[in-house]
């Protein structure tokens, strides 16, 4: 039975699709406007990892994850820059899309934008309107979050309490300064028109309608950060509720916080690090292990110790799979034949536990190093270890032997036995040199 923590809920629940065998999940992307940071990265290998899994369990999953590709930030950055909105956010959703596919990620089925959803957006507007969950007042239109009974309910927070100013935009055309908007009227940047003016949507409105437009009413699983679940994800839980009865979601999944060195990730700190800049400096499989060596629902401290410790652990795999991968193209073995192991279900049921997958599979790579030494039958325990890499998204590449390759390494263990050292050496240096061993 597969468990998931149930933001929603606040409790670990038993998981059930709507849908027998198949999932529908969203999770929201980022806002193209830059390099996308290593807070934008994590939900994308976290939720990489729980799209394998399922995959890997038998499901039919159709996972998508959005571009929004019209804001402040990106207009602010194309007129900086002397470019158009649309040249500025094609830039970087090509960067983000190689830098996605460096991380070993999957594709994914569906990748909406933003600017091509406004015909949509401005329907389901009007549909809050008709309904009496939205109002136009001065240029903007807003949604009444009062008409909402149990508004607050995802991110736990009591509407009261919120200190208006801070966490709430002050607006005197608010009825209630907890109200959002859902239309801004606008002159600057692009813009679309609608029956209140040209203008451009809010936020919390696109991600809701790009989920109805691709899914319907309601979903399996929304994902993103923690940092997403007040306000975005409780306004967008709070339109679904409006507009079509629903909680948009039946598990709502959120990542922790992003911090470097122990302390929460920020430009003004200096401690800013965009995915471009991590990959130059780690391999892909260091930097996922480094994510998914932690629970995802805890915090994630990027530390200089972390990454070491990370690319130790992808050197033992890397090691032992190469040694293997020798043997069996040395000696024409089948593998690939295992296509389920227990224990990875056993793990990955309770809540996507990675940090116990990672030690499962530590533990694999010690079973696999030692029946190597001890020319014991592998193939079982290779298997089960390529097994966990799909699912954390490991990924190792090796030479393909050649028959001179063969006949080179064939001569080494001739040499070898025979204690001919020095033509032993010249044979090993060959295959070194080859990338053999």
């Amino acid at each position: 039975m597969m468990k998931i923590f149930n933001t929603l809920s606040g409790k670990t629940e038993e998981f059930k699709t709507m849908k027998d065998g198949v999932i529908n999940m969203y999770v929201c992307g980022p806002t193209v406007y830059s390099y996308a940071h290593v807070g934008n990265m994590c939900p994308v290998i976290i939720f990489d990892m729980v799209y394998r899994y399922f995959k890997y369990a038998g499901y039919k999953v159709t996972y998508a994850s959005n571009f929004t590709d019209v804001d402040d930030k990106i207009i602010k950055a194309a007129k900086e820059l002397g470019v158009t909105e649309k040249e500025l956010t094609e830039k970087y959703i090509k960067i983000y899309l190689e830098d996605v596919k460096a991380l070993n990620c999957l594709d994914i089925d569906y990748r909406p934008k933003v600017t091509e959803t406004m015909d949509e957006i401005i329907d389901y507007i009007k549909l809050l309107m008709d309904k009496g969950y939205a109002y136009q007042s001065g240029d903007d239109v807003y949604f009444r979050v009062s008409k909402i009974e149990d508004y607050g309910k995802l991110s736990k927070q009591v509407v009261e309490d919120l200190n208006a100013g801070n966490r709430i935009e002050v607006d005197e055309n608010k009825e209630n300064p907890y109200d959002f908007v859902l239309w801004k009227k606008t002159k600057e940047g692009i813009t679309w028109d609608s029956p209140w003016g040209k203008g451009r949507p809010g936020w919390h409105t696109e991600c809701v309608v790009m989920i109805n437009k691709l899914f319907g009413d309601n979903i399996d699983i929304h994902g993103g950060g923690v940092d997403l679940k007040f306000p975005h994800h409780e306004n967008e839980m709070a339109q679904s509720v409006a507009a079509c009865g629903t909680n948009l979601a039946n598990y709502w999944m959120h990542n922790g916080h992003v911090m470097v060195n122990g302390v929460k990730m920020s430009k003004s700190l200096g401690n800013f690090i965009t995915a471009h800049e991590l990959l130059e400096k780690h391999p892909a499989n260091v930097i996922r292990l480094s994510i998914l060596k932690t629970n995802y629902r805890l915090p994630f401290d990027f530390t200089d110790q972390l990454f070491k410790e990370c690319g130790t652990i992808n050197d033992k795999v890397y090691n032992a799979l190469k040694q293997a991968n020798l043997e069996i193209q040395l000696k024409g073995l089948k593998v690939g034949i295992l296509e389920k192991d227990s224990k990875i279900n056993e793990i990955m049921d309770e809540d996507f536990n990675t940090s116990n997958l990672v030690t499962y599979l530590l533990d694999l790579v010690k079973e696999l190093n030692n029946k190597l030494r001890s020319k014991e039958d592998f193939v079982e325990t290779y298997d089960k270890i390529m097994l966990v890499n799909y699912v954390l998204g490991l990924v190792y590449d090796f030479v393909i032997l050649s028959d001179k390759d063969k006949e080179i390494y064939n001569k080494w263990l001739e040499y070898r036995n025979n204690k001919d050292f020095e033509n032993a050496d010249k044979m090993r240096a060959l295959l070194v040199d080859r990338k053999v061993i």
